[in-house]
């Protein structure tokens, strides 16, 4: 009778022990799975499926920066550096607004300073729709370059506005 209760207790070690193993190899697969993904833990845009997203991350460059671009299934999405620079198209574009606004080879970008955390800059284009947000690590030491690199790809989709400065609004009369 003892040798039985020994040889369960031995099978029920087992188990337990296979489980753990499991556990540990299924909690290290989905641990590798999160480092490895191909989404780094983004989101698409609500338009990131248009016709103009699709081209503007076909089109962007295999570097920026001096990072190398990353492989995403996300539509309309580019990352580069393992997210040091991330490109999102298909946003809402921005209404009118005091933020800074600078132009780069024809496309307005507008940053958003309230949305941009320790550590990363946000900028969205102005004037086109689908608008398109920029978000850019401070290891990334070129950001207009960034810019410059990145606005070439921007470019085809049409601007309906434009970014003003205080010297292009007129004067009011007291």
């Amino acid at each position: 009778m003892r040798l039985s209760l020994l040889r369960r207790s031995g099978r029920a070690r087992t188990a337990v022990v296979l489980a753990a193993a499991v556990g540990l190899l299924t909690g290290t697969a989905l641990v590798v799975t999160e480092l490895n993904s191909p989404t780094f833990g983004l989101e698409a845009a609500p338009r990131g499926d248009a016709p103009e997203c699709a081209r503007v991350a076909k089109d962007s460059p295999d570097g920026v920066g001096g990072q190398r671009r990353d492989d995403v299934t996300l539509p309309g999405v580019a990352v580069w550096g393992d997210g040091s620079v991330v490109l999102r198209c298909g946003l809402r574009p921005p209404a009118p607004t005091v933020d800074h606004c600078l132009t780069v080879d024809d496309v307005d970008w507008v940053w958003r300073e309230a949305r941009s955390r320790d550590g990363e800059k946000v900028l969205i284009t102005y004037g086109r729709n689908p608008a398109v947000e920029l978000t850019v690590s401070d290891r990334v030491t070129a950001i207009d370059d960034v810019l410059v690199e990145l606005s070439h790809a921007v470019r085809p989709i049409r601007q309906k506005n434009e970014c003003v400065s205080a010297a292009d609004v007129p004067a009011t009369v007291s």
